[in-house]
């Protein structure tokens, strides 16, 4: 019996060529947060097209833990999905401040509590077709309560979840967010690597 050969992409496929190439870009409509893009795109194959996109301030989330194999979760409700869900605390990074500064502040900002010190978990681009905002997510395992929350329009409810729970609210879509979903996933993984 032959065996059967492994299929390799082309050298091509990952050549400098396949990149794709922008002409033009002006703003359809923008604000503060976002701008929506109009760009002149020319594919690898040298076809040129219209192509929409959105650029979007990079967001910083925390995965704070504590000894008790908790994270810290605030439910929140996304008016426009309409949807309940559990969610880290985040919030975009403004122009002045590195991605842990912003992380942190969220963190205070959100929950009441400052952590002492973050450490790089993860980093994402959830739709880089589409989207150009980055995700950075910190891990903290101590944290100094500081007080209530000084943003009140945030969440429903803060509570510390045990890290056991989440693969079940994560079936059960009560944790839906993408970046919540990876940071979380991330500290799992984490756990189970040791």
């Amino acid at each position: 019996m032959a065996i059967p050969q492994v299929c390799t992409a082309p050298e091509r496929a990952y050549s400098p060529g396949m990149r794709w190439h922008i002409h033009d870009e002006s703003e359809a409509w923008g604000n503060r947060w976002l701008s929506v893009r109009k760009l002149d795109v020319e594919q690898p194959d040298g076809d040129r097209i219209d192509y929409h996109a959105v650029r979007l301030k990079h967001v910083a989330a925390v995965v704070l833990t504590d000894g008790g194999q908790r994270v810290l979760l605030m439910w929140r409700h996304r008016f426009l999905t309409d949807t309940w869900a559990w969610e880290l605390p985040m919030g975009l990074i403004e122009a002045d401040e590195t991605p842990a500064e912003a992380a942190a502040r969220e963190l205070e900002e959100e929950t009441g509590w400052r952590p002492e010190e973050l450490h790089e978990l993860v980093y994402s681009q959830p739709a880089a077709g589409i989207m150009d905002s980055a995700h950075h997510v910190f891990h903290a395992t101590t944290a100094t309560w500081t007080g209530e929350p000084v943003e009140r329009n945030e969440s429903d409810r803060i509570e510390w979840i045990p890290l056991a729970d989440i693969p079940a609210m994560i079936r059960r879509r009560e944790i839906v967010s993408g970046i919540t979903l990876v940071g979380l996933q991330q500290t799992l993984l984490n756990q189970l690597s040791g």
